[in-house]
């Protein structure tokens, strides 16, 4: 019971962190393409709840900010300028999954404020918003990546097992080669080939085609050794003597065997997908502007002057260790109720 409870806090977590994501046009206060041209590198906003002359107000709010006279990237608050931090209000246009479409956003200030609640980029670009939109990218490659991986590793791993003889022999001598081809400089070769502009949906496309189909090799050997298994038990046999298809075993008795071992290397293989694709993006090979990833947002953090003096640029690039902390954690409870399963 205790271990049913850490995999549901795990899946229910990874949910919570997903949510934002899918919903990010609500959730996030501007769109990822919005400029404020005025305010570069705008620090994280401080939300306040007792203005200058130290009077509690029931509403949070923020001040307006102005440049400093002696740099153009240094703000300082205008306590004459309070801005309420606002629910459900109206603004920048967005979808949701290109299905439902709106410009109410789940919270914001009304302009000329802004808030930066993670700071702003050098383009006046919210980091928040920009965090959320890049997440879509990220994390759905991840997922995409990894169902492509675990799916054709079934397929393979199920037929090698059911058949044995010379069709597992070949199967297996495929995903030894598979295995050995490291997927990261597969999708290398494969983008310089293709022109550096390559729209959106194009790039995401090749990313996660790449990554998916170079990485089946290891749950094919393990789904292999489930079916190999299972394949002499009892009710296998009783099946295929009263005559039962090779394709029936499969669908009724043999997948449901492999269902455990999907799902934990699932687990195991998204946040690698993540990170694959964060580098692939860092390095201006994957998903470029206006659109986000994380990856291409943490570049700007290349120039020695952004290191040093804006830390918040750094941000994009810890988005992936909750989210990776997660699912491991998925993968170990599930790998801890796998023996019990097969």
């Amino acid at each position: 019971m205790k271990r049913r409870g850490k995999l549901v806090w795990a899946a229910w977590f990874l949910v919570a962190l997903h949510l934002p994501v899918v919903l990010a046009g609500f959730v996030a206060p501007y769109s990822y393409e919005t400029q404020d041209r005025m305010h570069p590198y705008a620090p994280p906003a401080r939300v306040h709840w007792v203005d200058c002359a130290g009077k509690f107000h029931l509403r949070p709010f923020v001040y307006a900010t102005r440049s400093r006279t002696d740099s153009l990237t240094e703000y300082e608050e205008d306590c004459a300028q309070q801005f309420p931090v606002r629910f459900f209000l109206l603004g920048d246009q967005y979808s949701v999954m290109g299905i439902l479409h709106g410009q109410r956003h789940l919270f914001g200030v009304d302009l000329p404020a802004h808030l930066y609640l993670l700071g702003g980029d050098g383009l006046g670009r919210d980091q928040f918003s920009r965090i959320l939109y890049g997440g879509q990218v990220s994390l759905f490659a991840g997922m995409i990546a990894a169902a492509l991986a675990v799916l054709a590793g079934l397929l393979v791993g199920s037929i090698a097992g059911l058949y044995g003889g010379a069709v597992d022999d070949l199967s297996m001598r495929i995903t030894e080669v598979i295995i050995a081809v490291p997927p990261f400089y597969v999708l290398l070769a494969v983008r310089s080939f293709l022109p550096l502009q390559l729209s959106a949906p194009a790039t995401f496309l090749t990313i996660v085609s790449v990554i998916g189909l170079m990485s089946w090799g290891r749950p094919a050997r393990l789904v292999r050794s489930v079916v190999l298994s299972a394949r002499e038990r009892n009710f296998v046999q009783a099946a295929r003597g009263f005559g039962a298809s090779r394709g029936y075993l499969l669908r009724r008795h043999l997948f449901p065997l492999t269902i455990n071992v999907a799902l934990t290397q699932m687990a195991v293989f998204v946040p690698q997908f993540i990170l694959t694709e964060v580098l692939i993006s860092f390095l201006g090979l994957g998903m470029s502007e206006p659109f986000p990833s994380w990856g291409n947002m943490l570049s700007q953090a290349q120039q020695y002057r952004v290191l040093t003096s804006y830390w918040w640029m750094l941000l994009p690039g810890l988005a992936s260790v909750p989210v990776a902390l997660a699912y491991h954690a998925l993968a170990d409870e599930l790998g801890t109720r796998l023996p019990s399963q097969t």
